[in-house]
């Protein structure tokens, strides 16, 4: 890609972790500095992104099915809205994107790494994002926050402790691989405190 393109930073955490407060928090930072940004979204992002992202989310299925539509979702995701805004030099802001498949599908539900590995390769061995954060927060207190919100829950939502104690800690394996893109966040801290830590490492980083 050019040299003037746009950069790319997701958000990822297990569910409850508070994560999506804070990407609309991130492209008023970025529009306020006069950059154009679009936030997405995955699974989705896409008209059949979203009709995928309806199934992965509230249909069974085999393991690896669940993970080669989460890869088909991505690259008609990239395809489609994350690498054409890029090279206009728009900035992307997206809810989720591989880290959350080598953390719930490989930690939670224990696809092969090879196997992840090898997809991602394939898929969008060409592009990591340039930022990512990473809110931790432990499933218990994330728990409570998701019924606290009385939503209806997806199928990953209502798993039990364990499966995402395990989605939690391949998230903090995958951060410890890539340091200086993953950057943890303590998200049981106070809102306004993530905020201004979510805030300076945009700057720093990116800015």
């Amino acid at each position: 890609m050019p040299e003037n393109r746009g950069k790319f930073i997701t958000f990822e955490g297990i569910d409850g972790a508070g994560k999506s407060t804070h990407i609309a928090t991130v492209a008023d930072l970025l529009r306020a500095r006069g950059l154009v940004v679009v936030a997405t979204r995955e699974p989705g992002g896409t008209p059949l992104g979203e009709k995928l992202r309806e199934l992965l989310l509230h249909e069974a299925m085999h393991l690896e099915t669940e993970t080669l539509l989460m890869f088909a979702a991505r690259r008609e995701h990239l395809a489609r809205v994350i690498e054409p805004a890029l090279a206009r030099g728009v900035w992307v802001v997206c809810d989720r994107f591989s880290d959350a498949t080598y953390a719930y599908q490989g930690g939670g539900r224990g696809l092969d790494k090879a196997k992840f590995a090898s997809l991602e390769q394939w898929v969008h061995g060409h592009l990591q994002p340039d930022l990512t954060f990473l809110f931790d927060l432990p499933p218990e207190a994330a728990g409570q926050r998701i019924v606290r919100q009385g939503r209806e829950m997806d199928k990953f939502e209502r798993e039990h402790a364990d499966f995402h104690a395990r989605v939690r800690q391949a998230y903090l394996e995958r951060a410890a691989s890539a340091p200086r893109r993953i950057h943890v966040v303590n998200a049981g801290q106070r809102l306004e405190e993530i905020k201004k830590i979510v805030e300076e490492i945009v700057v720093t980083y990116c800015l």
